[in-house]
């Protein structure tokens, strides 16, 4: 199961408090001041893993909290820290304080480590308190409150290439043809209910990432039928691809009508390079297909899943556009 969203509890831990203590042993009986600070507790830190794919483990656990530092103890004997908390999320999460609003982290590579939320400081003990006036101090401080906050982690798939298309465009096909990747493929509309990546090998020792992202339909950047749900993770490529399907009533239509969605979700994503593909060209003869091609008026390419017709040209330009885009 596909998760990207989800909302959790963290909690730092508390700082161990300072000692009041003073030396006592034979012959000393008046020693100095010995009380040790206390240890400093626990703090929560994020650290990122792509090996994770989702954010499904925290439909379970929701609320995480470190643990406190060690009071301080005589004979100068500070506490012990408290042992800190570490989260793993998926490459491509954003930590967001859910009371502000406020961007706490963004995750963009492999083992990158945020601390969310820092352990409160240790007390001082009564040794830390002593001066040339003041011999016998019964000083001392608490330890500090740790931080607790209210967190939304939101996921957005990070690749070179987004795979842009209506449901039933062909764009599962495509990236099991073209990488490892086995997402689900049917003859129906949104097969495709969670964003796959594949790794397209590229020549010899190249390669990049290809993200098929569910389909869109108009009206999707309102949040209709899956549209909001993962238009945000075009946001992440570098480089769109839109495949159009050569069967449908109106492929230039179709062609605008996406351009329009991802408008009007974000002007941005027009900014980003693009390429044009006509999928299924098996189902159709060349003069349908030369002719859809007058209509774009642009640049477009023909290929086929299914014979593996027009892909490697195709490749040879994703691999091209995202380099330059890097």
């Amino acid at each position: 199961m596909f998760v990207d969203q989800a909302k959790i509890f963290i909690e730092s831990g508390r700082g161990g408090s300072g000692c009041v203590s003073f030396r006592r042993e034979k012959f000393v009986p008046k020693g100095g001041p010995d009380g040790g600070d206390g240890g400093k507790g626990g703090s929560v830190i994020f650290v990122a893993n792509d090996s994770l794919r989702s954010l499904l483990d925290f439909q379970k656990k929701k609320h995480f909290k470190a643990n406190r530092g060690e009071h301080g103890r005589g004979a100068n004997c500070n506490g012990k820290n408290g042992t800190d908390i570490k989260i793993k999320v998926p490459v491509g999460t954003m930590v967001f304080d859910e009371n502000s609003g406020e961007l706490l982290a963004d995750f963009v590579k492999n083992k990158q480590k945020v601390v969310i939320a820092k352990g409160g400081r240790g007390g001082r003990g009564n040794a830390k308190y002593k001066t040339s006036t003041k011999q016998a101090p019964r000083n001392w401080q608490v330890g500090e409150l740790g931080e607790a906050r209210n967190i939304r982690l939101e996921l957005k798939v990070i690749a070179d290439v987004g795979l842009v298309g209506f449901p039933n465009a062909g764009k599962s096909t495509f990236l099991s043809k073209v990488s490892a990747a086995r997402p689900k493929i049917a003859d129906y509309p949104f097969t495709t209910l969670q964003p796959n990546l594949g790794i397209v090998k590229y020549r010899d020792f190249s390669s990049f990432a290809i993200a098929d992202i569910p389909g869109l339909i108009e009206g999707a950047h309102r949040g209709k039928g899956l549209g909001y749900q993962f238009l945000r993770h075009i946001e992440r490529t570098r480089v769109l691809l839109f495949l159009v399907d050569p069967n449908s009533e109106e492929p230039y239509k179709d062609y605008l009508t996406l351009q329009d969605e991802l408008k009007l979700f974000d002007s941005k994503l027009l900014l980003k390079p693009h390429l044009i593909a006509l999928s299924k060209c098996d189902t159709q003869v060349d003069s349908v297909l030369q002719k859809l091609i007058d209509e774009f008026q642009k640049p477009v390419f023909i290929i086929s899943s299914v014979t593996g017709e027009g892909i490697p040209t195709l490749l040879d330009e994703l691999w091209k556009v995202v380099n330059i885009s890097n």
